[in-house]
């Protein structure tokens, strides 16, 4: 796990450098450069690395080259390295790492492609066989190419912009590109008007103008045409897939669930560092916890140890933690956040996780507690997706009707036709909730491919976890299992009294208590701290109504959303007021009151 960060174009090693020093958090085991001029096209190609030693501590490290004069750079886990690295013993291996795989595949795979008017689909078939969590880019000095690639399911992030002069910057985090003198950080206030409206950014959007994500599940090729960096191919090579079956038993099927999600718990196990599991004390990381020891001893490591944050003693969460670890004997680590603890800390969320929420603010504290601990966390995100576990899934037609009330509030959000498509910020379904909500499988199989499960969760999970130098893996994202879980039958997902029953299922398979397999979802922020959350917004109230009413078209939106009106101030705050990598300090309320300009 690391940062990785470059360009395309114009621009010096040093540039490049400066990016990766901006998300140096990502990597503070290591660091490693790569420049190339590219003959006869009037630009360069640069590459830099902040490394966080997971696997093979001593060597691999980036960026990685091969004999075939190709060099890469990799954030993220090949969890199948062994069995990939078993099938291509030609390759002369250089480490004992996972991400050289990549190397080897594109090696024997991508050059026996024909070339075609979309030179992204050459890689499809190698890319195809990688199982795990990525964002990477690859040199390729013969062809002249740089692939930019990322995972299946957006779990590793990978954002990218170009500078007026044609340049391409691509690295893990926005922030990377304050590192670069010619970026300067605006707001897209199309982006932010949707992300208001459905509580998340959709598509490949990001909250900053110029700024776009790699597509979940997509590689895409660039070359220097006359010194401008110039994306000449885009392909998907998998996208998630909501494919109900019609007959599921428990009897007969759920221990197939089971053992899918205790395998991907194995696979993620993979590290010469310790790890650790965050635990709410909700069906997903309980039932993790529950099959850890187990999984732990397959793979020949130590138990993971469990860490749980809360408000308060008596909070319902931790309480169901502590049932969890006591029932089956884990290591487990508590922490009672201040009561000034959102207060303090807001700022430095909203620095880090580049996005506007302001109740789930726990997961900055829960990473800070296992820092110095452990390097890896699991975590239970993908699973509410996957399983169908939120209680608006119940109620479609309203919950359309208030994202469609939110989005009029905006007046027209214009979204033009070119910036619609893959390599664009839009998909090119609508923006409208009735297209995207009209029924369960529809919903499901929006919210992993273009909402909230890459967009929200993953991120958090990810921007937060490596601000404190820790990697998230997802058990729950395995292939296997979220394969099996999107042909579940819906209603074995959701019915009008509960939710993720096939999940349930197989959770009473386990030891666990039977008082957490039968646990209702609660919402996370304010599950866990629901006083310090609620003590901000209304401490806030009268201020937020004020800044609200400074943000053009969106006051309507925030006006409608307290809540977001302190957290895009925040935002406005620390991403957009001042230029630079590193992000600003000092009280709370001084912040605030202390803004650039907003663009109208």
């Amino acid at each position: 796990m690391c940062g990785i960060a470059g360009l395309l174009g114009n621009g010096s090693l040093e540039d490049a450098i400066s990016m990766a020093s901006a998300i140096g958090h990502r990597g503070p085991d290591g660091s490693g450069d790569f420049l190339e001029d590219v003959e006869q096209a009037n630009g360069s190609v640069a590459f830099s690395h902040a490394r966080l030693s997971i696997i093979d501590l001593d060597g691999s490290n980036q960026p990685i080259y091969s004999d075939h004069g190709c060099v890469l750079m990799v954030n993220g886990e090949i969890y199948n390295h062994q069995k990939i690295k078993s099938t291509l013993r030609d390759y002369p291996f250089r480490t004992a790492g996972d991400s050289e795989v990549i190397m080897a595949l594109h090696r024997k795979y991508s050059w026996n492609q024909t070339v075609g008017k979309n030179p992204a689909e050459r890689h499809i078939e190698w890319v195809s066989k990688l199982d795990g969590m990525w964002g990477f880019s690859l040199w390729d000095p013969k062809a002249k190419e740089l692939i930019l690639c990322r995972d299946p399911f957006g779990i590793k992030p990978l954002v990218r912009t170009q500078l007026s002069d044609g340049t391409l910057l691509f690295a893990s985090e926005v922030k990377a590109f304050r590192g670069h003198t010619g970026f300067s950080a605006k707001p897209d206030i199309s982006a932010l008007s949707v992300r208001l409206a459905y509580e998340y950014p959709l598509d490949q959007t990001t909250l900053f103008q110029g700024v776009t994500s790699v597509g979940i599940g997509t590689i895409e090729t660039w070359s220097l045409v006359e010194g401008k960096a110039t994306l000449t191919g885009v392909a998907k090579y998998w996208k998630p897939r909501v494919i109900p079956s019609e007959n599921w038993s428990p009897s007969t099927n759920a221990s197939q669930l089971l053992n899918s999600l205790s395998d991907s718990i194995q696979d993620r196990l993979m590290a010469d560092v310790p790890v650790g599991i965050v635990l709410s004390g909700g069906l997903d990381s309980s039932l993790m916890a529950a099959l850890a020891n187990d999984a732990a001893d397959s793979a020949g490591k130590p138990t993971p140890e469990c860490w749980t944050v809360a408000d308060s003693e008596e909070n319902v969460d931790l309480q169901a933690s502590i049932m969890v670890t006591k029932n089956h004997d884990l290591g487990h680590h508590v922490h009672i956040m201040d009561e000034n603890t959102m207060w303090k800390k807001l700022p430095e969320f909203v620095w880090n996780g580049e996005d506007l929420d302001i109740t789930v603010m726990f997961w900055q504290s829960v990473f800070e507690q296992m820092k110095g601990n452990v390097t890896v966390a699991l975590c239970g995100q993908g699973a509410d997706e996957l399983h169908a576990g939120y209680s608006r899934y119940r109620a479609l037609t309203e919950h359309s009707n208030v994202v469609k009330s939110r989005l009029s509030l905006a007046g027209q959000i214009s979204i033009s036709e070119n910036d619609r498509g893959l390599g664009k910020p839009w998909s090119s379904d609508s923006i409208m909730p009735e297209d995207n909500f009209a029924n369960l499988s529809d919903t499901l199989e929006f919210e992993q491919s273009r909402g909230q499960m890459s967009n929200f969760q993953l991120r958090l999970g990810d921007r937060h976890s490596m601000a404190q130098g820790l990697e998230a893996r997802v058990p729950f994202l395995g292939m296997c299992h979220a394969n099996l879980a999107n042909q579940l039958p819906l209603s074995w997902r959701l019915s009008n009294d509960d939710e993720k029953m096939a999940l349930r299922a197989a959770a009473d398979l386990t030891s666990l208590p039977k008082e957490i397999v039968r646990r209702p979802k609660l919402p996370a922020g304010t599950a866990t701290s629901p006083t310090l959350v609620s003590e901000i917004i209304n401490s806030l109230s009268d201020r937020a109504e004020d800044w609200a009413k400074q943000y053009g078209i969106l006051s309507k939106q925030l006006l409608d959303q307290p809540d977001m009106a302190i957290g895009i101030r925040i935002f406005h705050a620390m991403h957009l007021t001042e230029s630079g990598p590193k992000p600003r300090t000092g009280d709370l309320l001084d912040i605030l009151d202390d803004v650039g300009p907003w663009p109208q």
